[in-house]
């Protein structure tokens, strides 16, 4: 079971705000019946939601794919501002997909994409603590002071981070090249968290998500999950 709201956002259907506006101005139903309860809970396996009086397909023939997002793209599925976003490196043909979570702007790299909205749900929620590693450049000489506090967790104005693994790879010409591994996804957190310590970010790139890699797939292309990573995938959030 899932949040009303948080299903039609991941659905593609309009963002979370919007959503809700949806549902409070009495335009969604669910199994026939008007819903204008925000929290409200459904099963997208079971339930049969319409909006402004359309049938929203909960059954599709689920797709999974893993994205090397390149810079300039948001990871939305529409903008109305007319910016680049991630459906444009996808071919139409396959459907309506959303991201499972996001990347600002700058930030390249590993992107899933799937009309899997349970799953997505579950490998976005905090409780699962699926692990994302990035690498980043930072301005300055990292230093062990600065490295501690980012594996103590980081006190950002939504809340103290979980502790995440770091590793520096490279010291040179004043900048350092450092990995972090996270469990959760606030908004431009590792950004937050190395501006937090007085590391600015210049460069950042999602490197893998859990098991998942970037191996075989250059920036902008795409390639479809294999039936073993979809099954791991879905036990590793059991």
């Amino acid at each position: 079971m899932e949040r009303l709201q948080k299903f039609l956002a991941a659905a593609g259907i309009a963002s979370r705000r919007k959503s809700e506006e949806l549902i409070q101005q009495g335009r969604v139903k669910v199994n026939g019946q008007v819903v204008t309860t925000l929290g409200a809970k459904i099963d997208p396996s079971r339930d049969r939601i319409h909006i402004d009086g359309k049938p929203l397909d909960t059954k599709e023939e689920p797709v999974y794919i893993l994205l090397n997002k390149p810079k300039g793209y948001i990871s939305t599925v529409r903008d109305t501002h007319g910016r680049k976003t991630v459906m444009d490196l996808i071919p139409k043909h396959m459907g309506r997909l959303y991201p499972v979570g996001r990347l600002d702007s700058q930030t390249t790299g590993l992107l899933l994409l799937t009309n899997d909205g349970e799953l997505t749900y579950k490998l976005t929620h905090p409780k699962h603590e699926f692990s994302k590693t990035y690498r980043t450049l930072v301005k300055g000489k990292i230093t062990h002071e600065a490295i501690n506090q980012l594996e103590q967790g980081i006190p950002l104005e939504d809340g103290l981070t979980a502790p995440a693994i770091v590793n520096v790879l490279e010291i040179k010409d004043g900048k350092s090249l450092v990995e972090i591994t996270i469990h959760e996804g606030k908004n431009r957190q590792v950004r937050r968290m190395f501006q937090a310590v007085g590391f600015p970010v210049q460069n950042l790139k999602r490197i893998s998500f859990g098991f998942l890699n970037l191996k075989g797939v250059s920036p902008g292309k795409f390639r479809m999950l294999t039936s073993y990573e979809i099954n791991n995938l879905k036990r590793s959030v059991l």
